[in-house]
């Protein structure tokens, strides 16, 4: 049993969670009520359904590495982790394009995406 990628396992399972309800309030909702043309809105819905989708099989396939370790799992481990950093540091610099010093709340999933990144790299070492 892999403890650091079941941890990163169950923190995608959260953060797919939080993407789900608070991501639909938030950011579906106010997109589909746009002025924006239909094509790029469209797009946008569902480009979110497809980060849900990766979201949710993230987690599951961090989860079952960590409990099954079948062979591959470093590798799949480590491909996982640099994606979610990859995600964590496009959206810190998203985020540094706002002005003030709360700009790194401003979109906080950056802090949502770096543990899963941080425990699935480790949990893949």
């Amino acid at each position: 049993m892999n403890g650091m990628l079941i941890a990163a396992g169950v923190t995608a399972a959260a953060v797919s969670a939080i993407h789900l309800t608070a991501g639909h309030v938030d950011t579906v909702r106010p997109l589909l009520a746009s002025a924006l043309a239909q094509v790029p809105k469209r797009t946008m819905h569902a480009v979110w359904h497809l980060v849900s989708a990766d979201l949710v099989l993230a987690a599951a396939a961090l989860i079952f590495l960590g409990l099954a370790q079948p062979e591959g799992t470093q590798l799949v481990g480590l491909l996982i982790g640099v994606y979610f950093a990859a995600y964590s540091g496009v959206f810190l610099v998203i985020t540094l394009t706002f002005d003030g010093w709360t700009r790194l709340f401003r979109l906080p999933q950056w802090l949502l995406l770096l543990p899963i990144s941080v425990l699935a790299l480790l949990g893949s070492v």
